[in-house]
């Protein structure tokens, strides 16, 4: 039984950390709070990852460090990821273990078609530069031996946990309670959505592949569908109503931005739903025979999970839309 270190919390940290821990494995999730998935192999462990030395103390031993932490908050990723990353990447180092990377498609910047592993990083903006530095800088380490690193990348999320996705909050809860689902830029673009824990399942295996490292590989993803398209299907497994959207424009979101940050700052990332976006994986399935689970059994468990939980606060784009 070797030690994981799971870094962060949220739904792929958690969907992660349980995986291993029912293959029988000693799982360390380290988060602010020192949440963690409740199971017997599982430990949880509260503390400040980017802080000086406070990750060596948890990471000492660790067979793999799976970095799945994301501030929550855009409008503080320039001061918050610098520190936690070099952090992470310098405690597997030191410590000998896989660094296994989960990241997202920002680090691309503006698709011009399907986006492949092969695709350029050219990041239209700060947070698309933060990501693909981050790997930059892991397979600069890796190929000077200093280390043995790996990232995953995954479109829109959506699955038990998410709230914070194009398939979270705004739209997968209120279309369960037959509400109007709120979705961001146009519901007509082709756009990929990657069931959460298939991003869990492939980050796992990759990091126990030696002949996954070195490399980014794109999580197993279903094949696009529009934002309306997405919500039809949800509803249709769902046994829900068919779905009415609210689409909020740039426009809205502009008036939106004047008080909410986080919403200002979606905007350098908007062009993922305000035209074709969509996330090639058949390099992972090809190579490791890693596919996506089926989307109505996804969609079924994403349901499923959303009915069991307490209602969510109303987003502030929602309070400010139902206004205008």
């Amino acid at each position: 039984m070797s030690t994981h270190v799971v870094i962060g919390a949220g739904p792929v940290g958690s969907a992660t950390a349980l995986l291993l821990a029912e293959a029988g494995e000693h799982v360390r999730v380290v988060s602010r709070r020192g949440r963690a998935p409740r199971h017997p192999g599982i430990e949880a462990v509260a503390a400040d990852a980017a802080a000086p030395g406070e990750l060596d103390r948890h990471t000492a031993g660790a067979a793999v460090l799976y970095n799945c932490a994301n501030p929550s908050a855009y409008q503080h990723w320039a001061a918050q990821w610098p520190p936690l990353a070099a952090a992470i990447l310098a405690a597997a180092e030191r410590h000998g273990a896989v660094l296994a990377t989960v990241s997202n498609l920002y680090g691309y910047g503006r698709a011009t078609g399907p986006l492949t592993e092969d695709t350029p990083l050219a990041p239209n903006g700060a947070k698309g530069r933060l990501r693909a530095d981050m790997w930059l800088a892991a397979e600069a380490a890796h190929r000077a031996g200093r280390l043995r690193a790996v990232e995953i990348r995954s479109a829109d999320y959506f699955g038990p946990r998410v709230a914070e996705s194009a398939a979270g909050k705004m739209l997968v809860p209120r279309l369960l309670n037959n509400r109007p689902g709120v979705v961001l830029g146009r519901t007509d673009q082709p756009h990929s959505y990657t069931y959460v824990l298939d991003a869990a399942r492939t980050l796992v295996h990759l990091a126990a592949d030696e002949s996954a490292w070195g490399r980014p590989w794109h999580v197993p993803s279903h094949p696009p569908l529009t934002q309306r398209e997405f919500a039809e299907r949800l509803c249709a497994v769902a046994g829900a109503r068919r779905p009415r959207l609210i689409a909020v424009g740039r426009a809205v979101r502009r008036v939106a931005g004047l008080r909410n940050p986080r919403i200002r700052e979606f905007e350098e990332v908007a062009h993922q739903v305000e035209g074709a976006f969509v996330l090639d994986s058949s390099a992972c399935t090809r190579h490791f025979g890693l596919l996506p689970t089926p989307l109505d059994e996804a969609l079924h468990a994403t349901a499923a999970w959303w009915r069991a939980t307490p209602t969510h606060d109303p987003d502030p784009l929602v309070r400010l839309e139902a206004r205008t």
